[in-house]
């Protein structure tokens, strides 16, 4: 279990050096196929604070840019946390991680298909939002994919997007780790995780940002993404039998779907013309 926990997390450590997220939802549908939503987050909060941390000391000059139009985001964030700590403390573990992977799933495909639609309302829907991803993110230690999929829609630049995502994982991680902290869930089951996992996120996030110089970004995420969502599917397929919601003929199919969805997605994309590539963003 602890040699996977490392491999699953060194990947995934990759992907979030590279695009600035990523690391808890490639993490989190393989790793909860054997340990529960209670032993891992308590885990992954702190060292996710610390990869943030390290994203946005590496970003702060497009930090200060940033940071005025993500704040109602941040200040949604509190009531999330709580509700969602309540319900990682006291709701059946299985019916966490399938509440968990029926979340995600759509919010990853919309992700791999690079839906794109500016906000208006910036700072109201940032608001809601926040409440919103405070919730998912305690329950899941998730929060990539809504977040991306606002701040990648509303003109941010490369480095003032990782720089949003990184102020605002910081403080939900901190909001987050508070919370557990109160509700009693660190345990020393979920401590003996972190050295399990740190090395992997200390090799991976450099790896990650060094790779993202020499790959286009933008393919390289649709990529990550399209894997990621077939995972959420293998997890609601290896679960629905298990909590006797259906057979197994229905996860076979869900994972069937998810690969066709994919493979369109993926065709879609690198069958169309694209623009050609610009030199390499130096902040990241």
């Amino acid at each position: 279990m602890q040699a996977a926990l490392a491999a699953i997390t060194l990947a995934a450590s990759i992907v979030n050096g590279a695009i600035g997220y990523g690391f808890s939802s490639i993490t989190v549908p393989l790793a909860l196929l054997f340990l529960s939503n209670r032993v891992l987050n308590p885990a992954l909060v702190p060292i996710e604070i610390g990869v943030n941390a390290y994203v946005l000391w590496m970003n702060r000059a497009a930090a200060r840019t940033v940071v005025r139009r993500v704040l109602p985001i941040v200040g949604g964030l509190a009531p999330g946390v709580a509700a969602g700590t309540l319900i990682v403390s006291s709701v059946d573990a299985g019916w966490v991680k399938l509440a968990t992977f029926a979340v995600l799933l759509p919010l990853i495909l919309l992700q791999a298909a690079g839906f794109r639609r500016r906000l208006r309302a910036e700072r109201t829907a940032g608001v809601a939002l926040g409440g919103g991803v405070g919730m998912l993110y305690a329950v899941t230690t998730v929060s990539g994919p809504p977040l991306a999929l606002m701040l990648n829609n509303q003109g941010l630049a490369n480095a003032e997007f990782r720089a949003g995502m990184a102020v605002i994982r910081l403080a939900e991680g901190t909001m987050t780790a508070a919370a557990y902290a109160v509700a009693g869930l660190y345990t020393r089951e979920s401590l003996l995780l972190i050295p399990v996992i740190v090395p992997g996120v200390l090799l991976g996030v450099p790896i990650g940002a060094w790779l993202i110089r020499r790959v286009d970004a933008e393919a390289f995420g649709r990529v990550c993404m399209s894997f990621d969502a077939l995972l959420v599917a293998i997890g609601i397929a290896v679960l629905l039998p298990a909590l006797d919601v259906t057979g197994p003929a229905a996860g076979f199919a869900l994972v069937g779907l998810v690969i066709a969805m994919n493979i369109a997605l993926l065709y879609g994309f690198f069958s169309s013309p694209r623009p050609a590539a610009q030199p390499p963003d130096v902040t990241r």
